[in-house]
């Protein structure tokens, strides 16, 4: 049976420790299995790649690395701070996710 994380593909989140502690971005992969999430623009690493193929470009190289899914927080707009999150059940009878501070909703 596959975990489930907190957060999801899309999402903004908030750091809460490491190096980029205070950044936000948005979520652009999730690994429950790891339970690691790629942000944009946080955690960035350098990688020197040669080339491997003859028409492959050679040199340095910035991209993303993965972060522990508990060392991010989702990102509240209305409380402009990272938050933990509940659940809210609607008038429909779905569930969604929502702040615990102020009730605001994250899933449409």
């Amino acid at each position: 049976m596959q975990k489930k994380l907190h957060v999801k593909k899309d999402d903004t989140v908030m750091v809460i420790a490491g190096k980029d502690k205070g950044k936000t971005g948005k979520v652009i992969q999730t690994s429950p299995k790891d339970d690691k999430v790629l942000v944009e623009g946080i955690n960035i690493l350098t990688r020197h790649m040669k080339p491997r193929k003859e028409n492959q470009q050679s040199g340095i190289f910035k991209q993303e690395g993965t972060i522990h899914a508990s060392n991010v927080l989702l990102y509240c707009p209305k409380c402009k701070k990272g938050v933990r999150t509940g659940k809210k059940v609607l008038t429909d009878g779905s569930r969604v996710r929502a702040c615990s501070k102020c009730g605001e909703t994250f899933d449409k």
